[in-house]
């Protein structure tokens, strides 16, 4: 006579899992990609875009990202290490170079008569430049702005750009506007 085989009662196994699978579902976290923040300005209304001002050439810093990744800043081919301080020196013009950009004076509320750039940082990539060059010379163009902003805080209030109250960041984001365009991918050669 054979032996009887002892019958595992298994009917609670499937709640089991299921409650497992919930709290894996709930207690886990997944990395969301973010997209890089920008406040584009408004659509003119009723404007010709064929009459929109025109920047002298001294006035803008042309940036070229290449299907290869290089970097060319006007006209010459640089390091992305060096691109942040090329920015700065452009925009603020220190020793009013005739090939950097140009100063306009302006009154600003809290601060004064002062000198603006009418300098303008224009990025312009390849449609084969990598998504991982495009986000690292965007961060290094807001990184430029933001390191501008809060040397001139400092120098006018001894605190940084984001422990101003709102009207000193207002007066200074008049001083130093952002001023960043781009243009749409272009197919430059290669790929």
């Amino acid at each position: 006579m054979a032996r009887k085989t002892p019958e595992v009662n298994a009917s609670s196994t499937a709640d089991i899992a299921f409650l497992l699978l919930v709290f894996f579902l709930v207690t886990t976290t997944m990395d969301v990609d973010s997209g890089i923040y920008r406040k584009l300005p408004p659509i003119p209304e009723n404007q010709d875009i064929k009459n929109a001002p025109k920047s002298k050439p001294r006035n803008v810093l042309l940036v070229r990202i290449n299907y290869t990744n290089l970097l060319q800043v006007g006209g010459n081919q640089m390091d992305i290490s060096r691109l942040k301080d090329k920015v700065k020196e452009f925009i603020t013009n220190p020793n009013d170079d005739k090939n950097l950009s140009e100063k306009k004076f302006k009154d600003i509320p809290l601060l004064g008569r002062k000198a603006v750039s009418k300098g303008v940082v224009s990025l312009q990539s390849d449609v084969g430049t990598s998504y991982e060059m495009y986000i690292k010379v965007q961060d290094v163009l807001a990184t430029a702005f933001v390191e501008l902003k809060d040397e001139v805080s400092m120098a006018n209030w001894g605190k940084t750009f984001a422990d101003l109250n709102e009207e000193q960041q207002e007066a200074i984001k008049k001083l130093v506007p952002t001023a960043v365009s781009e243009a749409e991918p272009k197919k430059m050669g290669g790929k």
